[in-house]
């Protein structure tokens, strides 16, 4: 039911019919879509203080500009809530019954307005330099415009800077929007972001300026938040005939004061009350975040010369608490997720021991460091790693990937712990030792207390935790705990005592445990929380290649999930335990 009948966007449809609006209706426009912003992440969570901050810009550009003629490309396109609303998506702000109908990024899928999927960052302006130069190769005579919104610390990816520098080669219309909210996910880091509040102070007019620098026009928009300074910048750069920034200042959370007090909490946030600000669904409770950083302070209390990195990310990993503690030994590289490795792996050679935290679905950007620089170099960095799972997200954040990645490269021994014990059994270990890179996949599932059987990992042994027959279970990190229903299941439908194994590792194998099982087990199960192309299944597979030996392997299929409840992807994947008992049977009635 749309809770704001009232509302002036119950008439847009398109950007085109905001064209005939008024200032003061525009402006009207503007508070009602960041009322809508507001209602719908209180309700199911979402980027909160982009959207915020990008109202009066968004409203300019549809103002000025002809969508989808003229193309917008959205950095992270976690800005766009705004874009989507006056695209013909309007309903799932207005209704709660339609707020999942549309994803929290720009989606082809669901508008000719959108021209690419797009959730990680630093990808907008080469994004729109190879549009450009599309649209120059296919029709010289279009007077279509092109224009990447890149902003919230986006500029410090490498892959931005690659863009600008090509983007001033261009001789035909381009224009790069600079969303200057002063934040990243975090605070801004490094000298760029200097330059940048020079460019503030100064109005725009301050020599120190990188973008004229690398031969682009410039222009600079002091309140970008006051819809006619937009309005009136965009009609000035509309049509021009070569490349040009325009730098834009604006507040991010701009009218919800939490929003604006507490910038990191609210860039994207889980449900919470929209009178108070708190959480709806607090957590409270054992973290494997806190227990990670508790032995990090244990560690630096007995001399080890640790230091913990990230990209930006450190509400992921309550790193913030890290650095109030430790701040000479906290880096926070901005979003950069290739220097933070390699520099971790200059640092690791160096004698320091870096721990680096990383989230799965952001690990990609840093691909070829984890090969050059860390893998190839044997050096030993220690990496923790969130998010590695099947996962309910856009297809823009599916961190199922991780253990295809990391365990397809040379040297790198990558663990997944099945408990709060194990996994600082390897974090110490993972310290203390120098001889290769180690990464451990933080649990996402809720901390379980258990034991650790090792204490060196440099040759993994694996643990049986039940001897039995017929059949053996080796659950991998987050799915022991599925592991062991499936046993019960199994013992309750056809009467097997099956084997149960924590492998430890997604990459080490245990060759004399996977020997002996072929004496007494017909066949052998693999349970992991991942993507199955490349994963720790086919390392089974692998091994068992020439021999007689059944191997079932349960995970994802080679595929980008799209805002599907994971008890529905576990359906579709058989990831139940009545599901891989039946194909389980199966395979024993056909022996």
């Amino acid at each position: 039911m749309n809770r704001h009948p009232d509302y002036l966007l119950n008439e847009v449809d398109e950007p085109e019919d905001i064209k005939g609006m008024t200032l003061d209706e525009l402006n009207r426009l503007a508070n009602e879509m960041r009322q809508l912003v507001l209602e719908r992440d209180a309700a199911i969570g979402g980027h909160v203080g982009p959207n915020l901050g990008v109202m009066e810009l968004t409203l300019a550009y549809h103002y000025v500009f002809n969508s989808p003629h003229d193309k917008i490309i959205w950095d992270v396109s976690h800005q766009c809530y705004a874009h989507k609303m006056l695209t013909g998506r309007k309903l799932a702000f207005l209704d709660p019954d339609h707020y999942k109908d549309i994803s929290g990024f720009t989606s082809p899928a669901e508008s000719n307005h959108d021209f690419f999927e797009i959730g990680h960052t630093s990808t907008s302006i080469s994004l729109a330099v190879g549009m450009a130069q599309a649209r120059d190769l296919l029709n010289p005579d279009s007077k279509d415009n092109v224009v990447a919104v890149i902003g919230d610390g986006s500029l410090s990816g490498g892959l931005a800077f690659e863009g600008l520098n090509n983007a001033a080669k261009l001789k035909s219309n381009l224009i790069i929007v600079v969303n200057d909210n002063q934040m990243s996910i975090d605070e801004n880091q490094g000298g760029l972001y200097q330059g940048l509040k020079e460019l503030r102070k100064t109005d725009g007019s301050s020599p120190n300026n990188i973008f004229k620098f690398m031969g682009l026009d410039y222009r600079y928009v002091k309140d970008g938040n006051d819809l006619r300074a937009m309005i009136d910048a965009f009609k000035e750069i509309k049509d021009i005939d070569h490349p040009i920034v325009l730098h834009v200042n604006t507040l991010k959370g701009k009218g919800y004061e939490p929003a604006i007090k507490e910038k990191m909490t609210y860039h994207w946030r889980m449900p919470f009350d929209l009178k108070t600000g708190k959480d709806k669904h607090p957590f409270t409770g054992e973290s494997y975040s806190d227990a990670i950083l508790a032995e990090l302070d244990r560690q630096i209390a007995a001399g080890e010369p640790v230091v913990a990195m990230n990209a930006a990310i450190p509400g992921a990993f309550n790193l913030k608490r890290f650095q109030a503690k430790h701040p000479d030994r906290y880096y926070d590289v901005g979003i950069a997720e290739q220097d933070c490795i390699s520099s971790a792996v200059a640092m690791a050679v160096a004698g320091a021991r870096p721990v680096v935290f990383q989230n799965a679905t952001f690990l990609q950007r840093a691909y070829d460091q984890l090969v050059h620089d860390m893998a190839l170099n044997d050096a030993p960095v220690v990496m923790i790693v969130r998010g590695g799972t099947i996962a309910t997200e856009s297809a823009t954040h599916q961190g199922s990937f991780d253990i295809s990645m990391i365990s397809d490269l040379p040297n790198i021994e990558y663990l997944a712990p099945t408990n709060v014990e194990e996994l600082l059994s390897m974090l110490k270990w993972a310290i203390k030792q120098t001889d290769q890179p180690v990464v451990i996949r933080e649990p996402e599932k809720p901390l379980i207390h258990g034991e650790a059987t090792q204490e060196d990992y440099s040759n993994i042994k694996y643990n049986i935790a039940h001897h039995g027959s017929e059949v053996a279970i080796m659950a991998v990190g987050d799915f022991w705990e599925l592991g062991k229903k499936v046993c019960e299941e199994l013992k309750r439908k056809i009467n097997i005592d099956a084997t149960l194994i924590n492998p430890k590792s997604l990459t080490g194998i245990d060759p004399q445990v996977l020997h002996h099982l072929s004496e007494n087990h017909d066949v052998v199960v693999t349970l992991e929380d991942g993507n199955l192309s490349g994963g720790f299944g086919e390392t089974i597979d692998r091994y068992y290649g020439p021999t007689p030996m059944k191997v079932l392997n349960f995970g994802a299929p080679r595929e980008f999930a799209d805002n599907v409840p994971l008890e529905v992807l576990y359906e579709w994947y058989h990831l139940t335990p009545k599901q891989i008992v039946d194909d389980i049977e199966k395979v024993i009635h056909s022996l």
